[in-house]
């Protein structure tokens, strides 16, 4: 026989952790952050925010960042967690462990790192939110986050100059990399 004290004192423990798992005002599991990296162009300089989360389920990615030229923009996951400007050739190439050509739209594709452009204003900034495949946080060879001899287990996000036409190999006549941030996982 269980006391009603006793019982009401569970009760009351099992109703606390599952508020406190569910996301303030809105009922759900509160997300969790996955990975987060600070934006840096040419010269060096700090021009934004990304934060990889999984809510609910979904992988989100939230991207912040300035300095852009108005219009449309390649985004990417490279395979490297090194971000060394001007050029940021040390991010390697597109994160692409199946060995698929480039672009959404390339029936030979896409890389697990192909993201959709995203989209500068007038005053050259973007502040978007992504909705990723899941694929993307896999254990195994297929983990953006895996460390290795050529990463520490990071990864690089990087911005190109132009919009990616989706299906050019190896990176969608995207252009040059304006901007690039290392995704250290937490």
């Amino acid at each position: 026989m269980i006391h009603q004290p006793a019982a009401a004192a569970a009760l009351a423990l099992v109703l606390i952790a599952f508020a406190c798992s569910r996301a303030p005002g809105t009922g759900g599991p509160v997300p969790k952050t996955l990975a987060t990296g600070t934006f840096h162009d040419a010269a060096g300089a700090r021009t934004g925010v990304a934060t990889l989360t999984d809510t609910a389920g979904m992988l989100r990615l939230d991207l912040s960042a300035g300095q852009l030229s108005p219009g449309p923009h390649g985004l990417h996951f490279h395979a490297v967690g090194v971000c060394t400007p001007p050029d940021f050739k040390s991010a390697g190439a597109h994160f692409n462990p199946e060995g698929k050509q480039h672009g959404r739209l390339n029936p030979e594709g896409p890389h697990l790192g192909d993201l959709p452009n995203i989209h500068a204003g007038p005053d050259g900034t973007v502040d978007t939110s992504l909705t990723l495949s899941r694929d993307l946080i896999a254990s195994g060879p297929r983990a953006l986050f895996q460390a290795s001899d050529a990463t520490p287990g990071g990864a690089a996000l990087v911005i190109h100059a132009g919009p990616d036409d989706e299906r050019t190999d190896p990176s969608g006549n995207s252009g040059d990399r304006v901007a690039c941030a290392v995704l250290e996982p937490r």
